[in-house]
């Protein structure tokens, strides 16, 4: 399938690692021209860039910071001048997950607060910030990155979760505030083998997640990316307010 991205602008949040990652080459891939963002790994965002050009790609990196409302609209900014324009947001950048491993009464309000603002407000600003360049595309799409952990939960990640269902919540308003200038959608990945989640969780715990995926195999990136890179092309006429699950079966 020809998913029509060639030259256009995609900015891609929280893109120089991980799922991020997958998601950028794969546009890149398809001809798109990508501005991924980075909080302080500015390393592994220039190596992917490098990745990228030397693929024949086009690519860029700038600095953002999901708490700071100014560095949102400098990021989006500098991608819309260095692309021409902003076609696609893929809402990828989290900080996962702030109050770990503490129940609900035992995260402090400063806590939940930092929770929601970075992974729920930070993503809103950013939206906000793209909306009237993806009005201007004329063929604006937003792909909001959630989690499975808003339908089955998870102890310890009481923002986290209550942060990312936002999402859902703010889906179902902008695919009516969008119409058919702007589609939106959100994908929620299962339990996805990165190098951050090869790190946070052992063995046995990814085991066990897999014995309960019908799929029989944990996901990787490179799943999630082409469902991201499908929602967020011009070949998707007319999908929006979909949740998409990634996760081999589970709900």
């Amino acid at each position: 399938m020809n998913l029509n991205l060639q030259d256009r602008s995609v900015f891609v949040t929280g893109g120089s690692g991980g799922i991020g990652r997958a998601i950028v080459l794969a546009y890149a891939a398809e001809g798109a021209r990508v501005t991924l963002t980075y909080l302080s790994d500015e390393k592994s965002a220039s190596s992917l860039v490098k990745d990228v050009e030397t693929a024949g790609g086009v690519a860029a990196a700038v600095p953002m910071d999901l708490t700071d409302n100014s560095s949102i609209e400098r990021a989006v900014g500098a991608a819309a001048s260095r692309h021409g324009g902003l076609d696609v947001l893929v809402a990828n950048a989290v900080r996962w997950p702030t109050d770990a491993m503490s129940s609900l009464v035992e995260s402090d309000r400063d806590m939940w607060q930092n929770a929601l603002r970075a992974n729920l407000e930070g993503t809103a600003a950013t939206v906000r910030a793209a909306w009237p360049l993806l009005v201007q595309s004329g063929h604006g799409r937003i792909v909001l990155i959630s989690t499975g952990v808003t339908r089955h939960g998870m102890p310890g990640a009481t923002a986290y979760a209550a942060a990312k269902a936002g999402l859902e919540g703010l889906m179902a308003a902008l695919k009516w505030e969008g119409g058919q200038s702007i589609l939106t959608n959100v994908v929620a990945p299962g339990f996805t083998v990165t190098e951050d989640n090869l790190a946070r969780f052992p063995d046995e715990v990814r085991e066990e997640v897999r014995k309960r995926t019908p799929s029989g195999r944990l996901s990787v990136p490179e799943d999630v990316a082409p469902a991201v890179v499908f929602l967020g092309s011009p070949a998707n006429t007319n999908i929006t307010g979909c949740y998409l699950r990634v996760a081999g079966g589970t709900d």
